[in-house]
């Protein structure tokens, strides 16, 4: 399968937003990676090759996924940090989001299949920084529920505006419904429907290695409708970029309710490119249409928000799938994040997420109602000395020109 690798220059997107060539290459080899490492210090754009390059390989890539091989696909963590290759961290630069939208129409799956969103409309408007820069209905006021059992059992009890049940955690204290959402969760089950739960799906590729592995992705609001956020070594790792790249958007214990979603284009940052720096491990896949829709038209898409705040109430998804984890239900953690001090320029967050949920979303102002949000990091590493909590990467200007890149590539 032929693969085209090249740097895509930040200048010629802000100048024409097409995508223009300066290197050619390789993805699938280490001389991607210094083809890039000599072009970083002239050029900050992202790096970006093709994942399919014909309807035949799209295909053939849809026809490789079968239910047996999704369900044995290993998760993929990310490697440790790596000392004396401390960068500087992304660079800051003027704070721009882009609002998602949830879909409110009753429609039809990619596989035929009917199905109704009820979530709240939003419109694609820009602004400098998501609403309060935290959970919009804030952090505390909701109250919470006391929960029976202990360990990771069901919680049941009644907040201070409602009453409901929710998957508990930790010694057993659970929360309410929608309305009493107890604020900060190291690590427990999402079952609270909203548009969180089409947008946020597993990531399925083989590596160069011939081993079928899984991440986490999040369909994002798009000029071409077609990108899905994601970690940088869910693109790449060791030097080699990944192959048969989907996207299974509502992955629920096997089941597809919305398709599966072949990359066309991978892109990454520069000094993930080059030397897999964690500061950067940021990736975007652009997606081909499924029966002549486009992600997005099908699933609905969340907010992007760059150069925000640090220290806000966060929320982070995915698909962990090491143990006690086992990728088939989607997982959510909540709190403030913090600055990584040992190695990284990172945000932390307690979370026990494992394997498997490297690339899912980190939103800013999650709406619980809506299950919407602006994604402002992803999942990337956790240190070995300290497994409950999730680090992941500032989201500056480097982070933003991958997210630009991609939404201006043609999807086919």
């Amino acid at each position: 399968m032929h693969r085209r690798a090249v740097l895509l220059s930040a200048v010629a997107l802000a100048a024409s937003g097409a995508l223009a060539p300066a290197v050619t290459a390789r993805a699938d080899s280490a001389s991607s990676a210094s083809s890039a490492s000599s072009a970083s210090s002239a050029d900050p754009g992202p790096f970006g090759w093709s994942a399919t390059d014909s309807w035949s390989e799209r295909r053939d890539v849809q026809q490789y996924w079968t239910p047996r091989r999704m369900l044995a696909a290993q998760p993929l963590a990310a490697p440790a940090p790596r000392r004396g290759t401390r960068s500087d961290g992304a660079t800051r630069g003027t704070p721009w989001a882009v609002r998602g939208a949830s879909l409110t129409t009753t429609s039809t799956t990619a596989q035929g299949r009917p199905w109704a969103v009820t979530g709240v409309s939003a419109s694609a408007a820009h602004g400098t920084t998501p609403p309060g820069g935290t959970d919009s209905r804030g952090t505390d006021s909701r109250g919470t529920g006391q929960g029976t059992g202990t360990g990771t059992g069901a919680g049941t009890g009644t907040g201070g505006q409602g009453t409901g049940s929710r998957q508990g955690s930790g010694n057993g204290n659970g929360s309410g419904s929608l309305q009493a959402r107890v604020p900060n969760s190291p690590g427990a089950r999402w079952v609270d429907g909203g548009g969180v739960v089409r947008t946020v799906g597993r990531v399925f590729f083989t590596t160069a290695q011939g081993r079928n592995a899984s991440c986490s992705g999040t369909a994002v609001t798009s000029a071409n409708q077609s990108v899905v956020m994601t970690a940088g070594h869910c693109v790449k790792l060791n030097g080699a970029a990944h192959r048969n790249w989907v996207f299974v958007p509502g992955f629920d214990n096997g089941r597809r309710p919305f398709g599966t979603w072949v990359a066309t284009r991978l892109l990454t940052t520069q000094q993930w490119n080059a030397r897999e720096d964690i500061n950067f491990d940021v990736a975007a896949a652009v997606v081909a249409p499924l029966q002549g829709r486009t992600l997005t038209g099908v699933v609905g898409g969340q907010g992007v928000a760059f150069n925000q705040p640090r220290g806000r109430q966060t929320y982070a998804f995915g698909f962990p799938a090491a143990d006690p984890f086992d990728g088939s239900k989607l997982i959510f953690c909540s709190g403030r994040t913090f600055d990584d001090t040992v190695m990284t320029g990172d945000q932390g967050l307690r979370c026990s997420m494992t394997g498997g949920s490297s690339g899912g979303p980190w939103f800013l102002g999650f709406d619980e109602s809506t299950g919407l949000g602006w994604l402002n990091s992803v999942n990337s590493f956790t240190y070995n000395f300290a497994p409950n909590f999730m680090f992941g990467p500032f989201f500056g200007d480097e982070a933003m020109a991958v997210y630009q890149a991609a939404q201006n590539t043609n999807a086919l």
